[in-house]
């Protein structure tokens, strides 16, 4: 199955977890990748591996919160693809638990930068560029956000994280709407925690890590972690030119947690 074939896909965050899993899957099916990533040189081992079986791949990193990546980034898809087809828009962080009185003002001011600003400014890049690309010849593109089930729901001791997520969630939708007409759909997915590098540093860090587990999947009703590939498969869904119909969706890929 190649339901990317001939298309480019732009990912951030792709030096590990969600982003290296959909690279990988979306060059299985047959797309170009525009990839980034803030860690370098694991961007580069990432790209460098994609490139040996036989994908085509062009990558640079960079920090989402700086504007001018986004931009960057789409002009090197256009350069090296003629256009950019599918973004997925994937870098993030997460602050340690705190309550909000306890969270630093840099490390409040570091999350929204990259979490909801680093959306925006791919955002803009990215739509402008779709818009033109369908009003130039009639095919647009899809734009995949990744939000959090904490951009649907509260998340205690993750406040800053959650408001950011739910700026996300409400940039896809207002983004959604905007261009319904103009030939790009975005949508968002909303995990919960997954078994992911990212959460995988927080449980190392825990005095406890399977208590700290435990902690974390109390109230999933599945009572587990997600697993990369259950959430990557979500993504390409999304994206999947055959998904023509839907957008301004927050996906909730949770165990059940909002199903409450």
């Amino acid at each position: 199955m190649s339901r990317f074939a001939g298309q480019s896909v732009l990912i951030t965050g792709a030096a590990r977890g969600f982003g290296e899993l959909a690279a990988e899957r979306f060059a299985a099916e047959g797309a170009g990748l525009v990839l980034s990533d803030r860690d370098a040189a694991g961007l580069d081992m990432v790209a460098a591996r994609l490139v040996r079986a036989g994908h085509d791949v062009v990558f640079e990193p960079g920090d989402v919160a700086e504007p001018e990546l986004s931009r960057r980034l789409v002009a090197l898809a256009v350069t090296r693809f003629g256009r950019l087809d599918v973004a997925v828009n994937n870098a993030g962080i997460v602050n340690r638990p705190a309550r909000i009185p306890d969270i630093a003002e840099d490390v409040a001011r570091r999350v929204v930068e990259v979490d909801l600003l680093g959306v925006f400014w791919a955002l803009q890049a990215q739509l402008a560029q779709m818009e033109a690309q369908f009003r130039e010849g009639g095919r647009g593109g899809a734009i995949v956000n990744l939000a959090s089930v904490a951009g649907l729901v509260g998340a205690p001791t993750l406040s800053i994280y959650a408001a950011a997520k739910h700026g996300v969630v409400g940039l896809t939708r207002s983004a959604a709407i905007e261009y319904a007409r103009r030939g790009v759909r975005v949508n968002a997915i909303c995990p919960s925690f997954a078994r992911t590098a990212m959460v995988g540093d927080t449980l190392r860090d825990a005095p406890d890590r399977d208590r700290a587990e435990a902690d974390l999947v109390r109230g999933v009703p599945m009572r587990r972690l997600a697993e990369p590939e259950e959430v990557v498969q979500a993504i390409l869904w999304a994206a999947d030119p055959a998904n023509s119909f839907m957008t301004g969706q927050a996906i909730a890929l949770d165990g059940g947690i909002t199903a409450y």
